[in-house]
């Protein structure tokens, strides 16, 4: 898992300059993640990261045009680094059943951090991706910035998994919204689990969540 940072981007039309060019962009990768998952998505302004991480408001507008611009990029850089795992954690596993449990556990378990990419903390992002990743795409411009291509790691990454279900059952009709029910869903009991408790009942087994949607998608595909 050498030099990652040259492999796992956010989607090129997020961002004004490429953070990844330079040591400020970095910075201000760092600095959002840690900001936006202190503050919330909504308390977050450049100002407050140019101050943060010793630059200014106008050095960070020349990589990011907004701040929704820059969870965009934060977002499609999760996916991007998601699937990246899911195909290396998947890569010598010939069963289609026993790769779909393997995509789920990925996909629906607590991550932890990734020391190979050091401009990054997967574990924060992982928060905002729970937290805040719906302000992504519920906003007015989520029909321009999908045909902008902006998700296009979201997708890409439901759908190497829909494929995977169907291979186990090529008759299933839902491949995809089966695959977006388990990711969504696993975020929403992550978060249920520490804000709304009564909503779920993974609180105190950590592979919990994990388990249930596992059930869920072996039954569903009649396994």
């Amino acid at each position: 898992m050498e030099d990652l940072q040259f492999v796992i981007q956010g989607n090129h039309n997020t961002y004004i300059k490429d953070p990844l060019s330079s040591d400020l962009g970095k910075r201000i990768l760092t600095g959002s993640i840690e900001m936006i998952n202190q503050l919330g998505f909504e308390a977050f302004t450049f100002r407050k990261l140019g101050k943060e991480i010793g630059s200014t408001e106008a050095s960070i507008y020349r990589y990011f045009e907004s701040k929704h611009k820059l969870l965009l990029y934060l977002t499609a850089w999760y996916w991007a680094w998601m699937e990246y795992r899911l195909v290396f954690g998947l890569a010598n596993i010939s069963s289609p059943i026993d790769r779909l449990e393997k995509a789920i556990k990925v996909l629906t378990e607590e991550v932890t951090e990734d020391e190979s990419i050091s401009h990054i903390d997967e574990t924060l992002l992982y928060q905002i991706v729970i937290n805040e990743s719906v302000k992504a795409y519920f906003t007015k411009e989520v029909d321009q910035d999908n045909k902008a291509g902006v998700f296009q790691g979201y997708k890409q990454l439901v759908a190497r998994v829909s494929a995977i279900i169907l291979e186990i059952n090529p008759d299933y009709q839902y491949p995809h919204m089966l695959m977006s029910t388990i990711i969504e869903g696993g975020h929403h009991q992550r978060y249920f689990a520490e804000h709304l408790p009564r909503l779920t009942d993974g609180i105190n087994d950590n592979s919990c969540i994990t388990q249930f949607y596992k059930d869920l998608a072996f039954k569903a595909l009649g396994i």
